[in-house]
């Protein structure tokens, strides 16, 4: 089997604070028939106790993503502190993370690169936006790129 052969869909973890934003990703996914499993936290603080299995969150109800979509703007803990976080834990900084964010600031661009995010997307404002945007996701994460095998 070769690296990008992949027998069960990788899961998407979506951080983003905003109930409208999480629907309409939903649905874009579903308009696009992606068949990943798609989770949702609020915040950079449920986006790690996620990723380290602390609190409510457990393996069987959090599984390890395969890529992160990242808004920067959240509450408690932003999106660039837990990007920081993440890249600097040996277990998680080989997920994948596309910052998808309302944010069009220069600096955010440059300092989320220089923490090891994959992408960076700006938040497309109407849903046919939106759906070309997640069909464009998934067509490059899921079928042009290998992405790394967890061994753990």
């Amino acid at each position: 089997m070769s690296p990008s052969t992949n027998l069960n869909p990788i899961s998407i973890l979506m951080a983003d604070d905003d109930p409208d934003d999480q629907l309409m990703a939903k649905e874009a996914f579903e308009e696009n028939r992606m068949a990943n499993d798609l989770n949702f936290v609020q915040d950079g603080e449920e986006l790690m106790d996620y990723l380290q299995h602390r609190g409510k969150y457990n393996a069987q109800n959090a599984p390890k993503p395969g890529l992160i979509l990242l808004d920067l703007n959240m509450p408690k803990k932003d999106g660039r502190t837990a990007l920081k976080e993440i890249k600097a834990d040996p277990k998680l900084k080989r997920i994948p993370i596309v910052v998808l964010t309302t944010s069009k600031s220069d600096e955010d661009v440059f300092k989320t690169y220089d923490l090891g995010v994959s992408s960076f997307i700006t938040k497309p404002v109407t849903f046919e936006e939106l759906v070309e945007v997640t069909k464009d996701i998934g067509k490059y994460w899921f079928g042009i790129v290998v992405l790394p095998r967890d061994n753990e």
